[in-house]
């Protein structure tokens, strides 16, 4: 089985910590060259430096929820190294935590650009590059929430992990006789960064403690604890490689057997 991803370029937004970071390090593992994405320039100049993989690794820092940032770090790709094999949209979450009847319209607003129109922006950017060459892997970082609705106060990033899905359907199926495919994983809970700090105001909000929030994801599953970012880490490789190229417009449930 092909795992190897030798010449191949691959964008990772959100990817200096956490899962986008584990994606990095899985790809470049496996011989990609990879431009990694964040808002932090801190942040990412100690990826690079903890990764270690000298001219085959790139910084640009953005923010995904700026049309023009997301363009800018697919721009830079195919500037650095003169295409985009692999997009992987994983930057994304949301705050403002509420019941719908009180979420305000800047969480809503922000969760929307986040996650679902910093999908569209960079797939969009991607696309124009992948088709020229008739070769190319969309992977979007969705959730079990995309999958289900069981929790309260998190509508905004329930609406939009099932409408990252829904967009991932719609651009395999235009895209599938063109060599390139798209796919969804949807993890189920990570503690990552971003979890201690979303993840804490989303217990907060129904009344958890960050524990009893991290704990309820872990009973949810028939493994009984949380994923790790290498499992999400590896499915990511099988659908970027030549080996994936037969998986497209799927959900792929990375959580441990949570989703309903």
């Amino acid at each position: 089985m092909d795992m190897q991803l030798d010449g191949r370029v691959a964008v990772i937004t959100g990817g200096t910590r956490g899962i986008g970071r584990g994606i990095a390090e899985a790809f470049l593992a496996q011989g990609a060259s990879v431009l990694v994405n964040g808002r932090s320039l801190e942040k990412g100049e100690q990826a690079l430096k903890e990764m270690g993989a000298g001219e085959r690794a790139l910084f640009v820092a953005g923010d995904v929820r700026v049309q023009q940032e997301v363009e800018a770090v697919v721009d830079a790709a195919v500037e650095r190294f003169g295409k985009i094999d692999i997009l992987v949209n994983n930057a994304g979450g949301s705050s403002g935590f509420a019941p719908v009847a009180e979420l305000s319209d800047a969480a809503w607003q922000e969760a929307l650009n986040w996650m679902l129109n910093a999908t569209f922006w960079g797939t969009r950017r991607a696309l124009k590059d992948m088709l020229k060459r008739q070769w190319g892997r969309i992977i979007n970082i969705s959730s079990v929430e995309g999958r289900q609705a069981n929790k309260a106060a998190v509508s905004h990033y329930i609406t939009n992990k099932h409408a990252i899905n829904g967009f991932t359907k719609a651009v395999a199926f235009e895209n599938g006789p063109l060599g390139i495919t798209c796919n969804a994983i949807c993890p189920g809970g990570v503690e990552t960064d971003l979890m201690k700090g979303a993840g804490r105001a989303a217990g907060e909000a129904l009344g958890q403690t960050y524990e009893q929030f991290l704990d309820s994801y872990a009973q949810a599953a028939a493994i009984k604890r949380l994923n790790t970012v290498e499992e999400v880490a590896a499915m990511a490789m099988l659908l970027a490689s030549e080996a994936g190229g037969g998986i497209t417009g799927a959900f792929l449930n990375v959580d441990g057997g949570t989703a309903l």
